[in-house]
């Protein structure tokens, strides 16, 4: 019983479990993290909407805002007609990728 006391007097949106599900959760944040991962370098705005179908364009544009906003990826735009904009891991996307990667190991031995 104690243990449950424990977590009903501690604010569980105060800890590194919350902040860290902040960051990832959401239906394509995983999956737009591992594109541009396994891409070994930044990726167009288009390039990964092909990489997430059937995501639409306000949902990758929505997930690609708030992984910038959180400090997982940065955006690169280059001044040139038309547009053209990159999206790469920032060393904080970088660091997370191998926990991702373990989320991933156990989900795939709990499925067998």
């Amino acid at each position: 019983m104690e243990d449950i006391d424990y977590i009903k007097e501690n604010r569980l949106e105060d800890t590194g479990f919350s902040y860290t599900l902040n960051l990832i959760g959401g239906k394509y944040k995983m999956q737009a993290l591992y594109a541009i991962s396994l891409n070994h370098s930044p990726l167009r705005y288009n390039a990964m909407k092909r990489l997430l179908s059937p995501i639409s364009f306000k949902s990758l544009t929505n997930t690609l805002k708030d992984l910038e906003h959180s400090g997982l990826i940065y955006r690169k735009e280059y001044p040139q007609i038309p547009p053209k904009v990159e999206y790469g891991l920032t060393d904080l996307g970088k660091s997370l990728i191998p926990v991702l990667d373990t989320i991933c190991t156990w989900g795939e031995k709990q499925m067998k």
